[in-house]
Parts: structure tokens; sequence; C-alpha cells
């Protein structure tokens, strides 16, 4: 009988949902263990027979199993979707999802570089074209705080340098402008006349950073490229392209930058995004106070 409903579930966001093969396995994979779990440990039978204290009991299963807040919000949230089914195709006469709080996600401090391990990563030495490159689009990053799918979606068209500035589209398309700081500017300004020319020769490419073959830059290519030249300088931290965007952010907060200035660089919505920077200064803070003060 459990089984049943989920294949008409499945079959639903198949056919009438039109979700993605990747994401209709997931709702599989969550729904077939909480059928599983209803089954072997509560014993139920039916949909009609699942009661709010019956989820409930998942919910603290998934907890005891050590699984995080964030893993047990989502399977939560597959949960409800499915019971809300259930009712809208009459197996159910109730929805017993309802009024079930999702967990809060923790909030992981970001990893952040030091100032000076910034200046290490963007200290590059070489004059080749990739050399330039590499330079210009970790000097960009660093200057801007994009995101790395921002950074390779830009057009040539999107810099303003002589008003010192770079346009960008973000999330939801949204349009934002940034400050682009001299010494980045410099840096892309070396890369459009040493550098780009002779990557992209004569093809009609559009996006400001090309690849060796005079084509676009992938994600993946410019992690390779960061993780090279981490290693390069002897950084030894474990770096993303986030890592400089999260840099970016908390140095300008340390230094008395306005937090709702830094929620519109970094184009968040909700300003509460941009506050985990705020304690990653205050936590950078205790660690001055600790290392300075002699009554520390």
């Amino acid at each position: 009988m459990l089984k049943h409903a989920l294949d008409d579930f499945f079959h639903y966001l198949t056919v009438e949902r039109g979700l993605s093969e990747n994401t209709i396995k997931s709702y599989q994979r969550d729904l077939r263990q909480y059928a599983e779990f209803l089954d072997k440990h509560l014993s139920i039978k039916s949909w009609d027979d699942v009661t709010r204290t019956h989820i409930m009991k998942y919910m603290y299963y998934l907890n005891d199993e050590g699984r995080s807040s964030a893993t047990i919000a989502r399977l939560l949230s597959s949960v409800r979707l499915f019971h809300q089914f259930l009712v809208r195709e009459k197996v159910s006469d109730q929805d017993p999802s309802l009024h079930i709080e999702t967990p809060k996600k923790e909030r992981k401090l970001p990893k952040v570089l030091s100032t000076e391990e910034v200046d290490k990563l963007l200290n590059l030495q070489g004059g080749d074209s990739l050399s330039l490159r590499n330079r210009a689009m970790l000097e960009m990053l660093y200057a801007t705080g994009l995101r790395v799918s921002e950074l390779m979606s830009l057009k040539v068209t999107d810099l303003h340098l002589t008003m010192g500035f770079v346009r960008c589209f973000g999330k939801g398309s949204k349009e934002r402008i940034i400050p682009l700081g001299d010494m980045a500017k410099e840096a892309v300004e070396d890369y459009l006349s040493n550098s780009r020319p002779g990557l992209v020769r004569k093809k009609q490419t559009e996006e400001l950073f090309v690849n060796h073959h005079g084509n676009p830059l992938s994600r993946q290519g410019f992690w390779k490229i960061l993780k090279a030249v981490a290693r390069e300088v002897g950084i030894q931290k474990a770096i993303t392209p986030h890592t400089l965007r999260h840099s970016f952010a908390t140095h300008l907060l340390e230094n008395g930058a306005d937090l709702r200035a830094v929620q519109e660089m970094l184009g968040h919505a909700d300003i509460s995004t941009t506050q985990i920077y705020t304690h990653v200064s205050k936590t950078r803070l205790k660690d001055v106070y600790r290392s300075y003060h002699p009554r520390a």
C-alpha cells in the first residue's frame, strides 16, 4: 500500500511537474527511506494512518542517526510535498506534516584568508599571457566579491574601467554595479592589452576571461587555476573561489565598511545572509584581543 502511493507520486513528479531525473532520484531516496522507517519501526501499513507524532518520531530518529539539521530540513520538505499530494489525490484525509517546524540550519562560519595570504595569492609572477590572465581574474574576484559564476559570465562590455566599476548580473539576473580598485583595474587593463588578444586571436568571444584556446573559461577551469596558484605560493588552507568572496566581505567589515553597502556589493537579497560576516569579524577581534592584551 505504501509503495503504490510512492510510485504514483514519482510518476506525478515526472509527468506533471517535469522535474529533472536527479531531482526525482533525490525524492525517491528521501521518501523510500521515510516509508521504510514507518513500516519497520512503527508498523504503519496505510498512509491514512500516519499522524504528526509519527513524523516527529522520524525527525528524532534522523537526529539520533547524526543527520545534520540541513539534511533533516530537506527530508522534511520531501515528506511535506508527498503528504500534500496524498491529500490532493484523496489517498489521505489529512496532512500530518502541517505545523511541523523546519529545523534551523546551522550557519557555519565561512573560511577566509588573512590579508597576508591574499597578498601572497595576488602577488603572481610571470609576464606570459596565462599569468597575466590569472592575476587579472584573482584581483577582480577579491576586489569585487563576485561569485565565480558571475566572474566567468562577465563580458568585456561589462567593464567600465575609466569610471572604475564593473557591471554584473547575479542571481535572478539582477544587475548590480561594483567599484573596482586601482590594483584590480591595472591588472585587468594589462590583461586586455597584453594577454587576451593573443588568446582570442580571430575568435569573436564576448566573455572577458578565456582559456588558452580563446574560448570562455569554465568554472571548473578557474577552480583548477586557483588551486594551482595557491599551491605555488605556499597557501596551505583548502581554498575555493568562494573563499575570496568571503575574504572580500570580511576584510571590508573589519575595516569599518557599512553592512548595507557590503550587502549590495555581494548581491544578497536579505541582509541576514550578509550578517554572518559580522560574526567572522567578531571572531577576528577576539583573536586580536587574546594575542595583544596583557591580561587576556
